[in-house]
């Protein structure tokens, strides 16, 4: 069958970003024709050729819309605006599919999904992986009341009109159904993991980068992920350098790019060798940082919203068999709570924070043991393979095709 995959931003494995819809897209595509509306956004910030663009059977139709996380709310805004409008007309024009795949975020790339189908008479499946526009508007980004009551009413509509929902998480499972959709019309596929460019983090990698980093001998704390204003960098940075002032074998690694960038330059310039700020990896190279790591910190706003966000960090820390800490009250918590693979700080504590971290480097087989729980859930239970799986059996079904 013809699956049609509106999707504003396309990343692969060369990219300092999940590559998620590249397993995906990969795997339906082995046995399903599939055509991607995208745009090159992340193309330029690649860091190594190792991967074709996009997998191999997939047909790439690509709108010249820059973005860029620096821009503001109204710049934002405007190449959304552009994506799908250009999606809408794109849509039109190619082959007619058996079903749309609509991802979100942003919403308006699932609103292209949507009026695509409704003037092709066909079904679209909707991907929730940010709640939108619940996490704008919790964030500022949506001034008015009338644009926020305009924006809820879209994303109604939106659930009503998809036969299926595929959230990211069980708390926007929860979220969605709330809103009066039926259960049966949801079905949570998690964020995952991949575990072929996992198997790249050897031993003999991790020796090879900690010697290469200077960090024999050193207890690792890792962040892996945007610095981005939702991230609560400035406590991750606060409890960073109180553990500078007094644990000189403690090194914080930052790991990725974004808004707080000159915050956590400015720390590492204050501390450094205990404080580093490492550019962005490709996909297939960050395993091996996490698993350099002794513990990662995931950690978010504390924002009812965010609770239910599905962090691609805390998939790749887990496999590697590195524990977390989280700091949402949401799922994440209760994830690593009954499975025992890693604690809970509440955001925006960073006195918390640091005492959390130093009682556990003082405890290495803790770490560890909850390291190797971890491993085996995310082997289990995150292989993007398996969810890919579940992903086309949903396609498959909404076009009548299973």
């Amino acid at each position: 069958m013809h699956i049609a995959v509106f999707s504003q931003y396309h990343t692969n494995p060369d990219c300092p970003a999940t590559s998620r819809h590249y397993t995906l897209l990969a795997h339906i595509a082995k046995t399903h024709r599939v055509t991607l509306l995208t745009t090159p956004a992340w193309k330029g910030q690649r860091l190594s050729q190792a991967y074709p663009w996009v997998p191999v059977g997939v047909e790439l139709r690509e709108a010249q819309v820059p973005y860029d996380n620096k821009m503001g709310p109204a710049r934002r805004a405007f190449a959304f605006a552009q994506y799908a409008l250009w999606a809408v007309r794109e849509g039109l024009r190619i082959d007619k599919p058996d079903v749309i795949w609509g991802i979100s975020t942003p919403l308006t790339a699932a609103w292209a999904a949507a009026q695509v189908a409704r003037w092709r008479k066909v079904p679209w499946v909707f991907e929730v992986q940010d709640l939108w526009p619940a996490f704008p508007i919790a964030m500022g980004a949506v001034p008015t009341a009338l644009a926020r009551k305009q924006l809820y009413q879209l994303e109604k509509r939106l659930y009503d009109s998809a036969r299926h929902i595929l959230p990211l998480s069980p708390d926007m499972t929860r979220y969605v159904t709330d809103l009066g959709v039926s259960a049966g019309k949801v079905t949570t596929v998690l964020n995952g993991t991949d575990l072929e460019l996992a198997a790249y983090a050897t031993p003999e990698a991790v020796q090879a980068l900690r010697q290469e980093q200077g960090l024999l001998g050193k207890r690792v704390i890792l962040y892996a992920g945007t610095f981005g204003r939702a991230n609560d960098i400035p406590t991750l940075v606060a409890a960073a350098e109180a553990m500078a002032a007094t644990d000189t074998d403690a090194v914080w690694l930052f790991l990725g790019h974004g808004y707080f960038k000159p915050l956590i330059a400015a720390a590492a310039a204050r501390w450094p060798g205990q404080i580093r700020m490492v550019g962005g990896q490709a996909r297939h190279e960050v395993f091996t940082w996490f698993a350099l790591a002794d513990v990662s910190v995931v950690s978010f706003l504390g924002l009812p919203v965010l609770d239910s966000n599905s962090p691609a960090k805390l998939y790749d820390s887990l496999v590697v068999g590195t524990p977390i800490i989280v700091t949402n009250q949401g799922w994440t918590r209760a994830l690593v709570e009954q499975h025992d693979c890693g604690w809970y700080v509440p955001a925006g504590d960073a006195v918390a924070l640091a005492a959390k971290l130093q009682e556990l480097l003082a405890q290495p087989e803790v770490l560890a043991a909850a390291g190797s729980r971890g491993k085996h859930l995310a082997i289990e239970e995150f292989d993007r393979q398996l969810l890919a799986q579940r992903v086309q059996q949903v396609l498959e079904a909404a076009a009548g095709k299973a």
